[in-house]
């Protein structure tokens, strides 16, 4: 490897060891065995090198329950259905339980607030694509073929729920939600409004 791809994991390693706001640039050379300088040359700052790593983190995540036909164990569900929302939640679900869970560190940007200005501004563009990639998990298709409309529904809805489950799992695992209470919610919603959801001006 080379010096950009010894700082990235000397990165990742800091970051599920110290966090965003202990983790110092020093931490990272000495980890991964380079220099001051390389930071600035391959990255531009410690926090886009933070940033990277984090995105890195969560894609070797989201391996766990994303396979080449969709999330493990969802192949046989038909796309869009309670079924397929139950499976996925499931595996994702099954990432927030392991031992050593990296979701923490989204809470902590969430904790940080301004502090990591740039740690939040990296990841609110890869938060976007996080949106759009999650879509096809849940509702069949190609990733590339989601559209920027649904990236702004659907995709942000998905996220919304991955953010709280976080949150839940980091605060109380003992009390968290799961997948079938979570399906459960969402049969409820079917039920409660026969298909027929306000829109924006409340037009059904």
């Amino acid at each position: 490897m080379g010096h950009r791809e010894d700082l990235l994991e000397g990165a990742k390693r800091c970051l599920l060891e110290k966090g965003f706001a202990r983790t110092t640039a020093r931490d990272i050379v000495k980890e991964s065995g380079t220099n001051l300088a390389s930071i600035g040359y391959h990255y531009g700052s410690k926090d886009t090198l933070l940033a990277e790593a984090y995105i890195s983190i969560v894609e070797g995540v989201s391996d766990g329950f994303d396979g080449a036909d969709g999330p493990r164990g969802a192949a046989g569900s038909e796309p869009g259905s309670p079924e397929r929302f139950h499976e996925v939640w499931e595996s994702v679900i099954a990432t927030m339980r392991a031992p050593g869970s990296p979701w923490h560190l989204s809470m902590e940007i969430v904790a940080m607030g301004d502090k990591l200005p740039g740690v939040r501004a990296h990841l609110a563009k890869a938060q976007r694509e996080g949106a759009r990639g999650i879509i096809p998990m849940l509702m069949g298709g190609r990733e590339e073929d989601v559209s920027e409309g649904d990236v702004d529904t659907l995709g942000k809805f998905y996220m919304t729920l991955m953010m709280g489950l976080i949150a839940q799992w980091t605060f109380d695992p003992e009390t968290a939600t799961d997948a079938a209470e979570l399906t459960a919610g969402l049969r409820k919603i079917i039920a409660a409004t026969e298909g027929k959801v306000p829109g924006p001006k409340g037009d059904r």
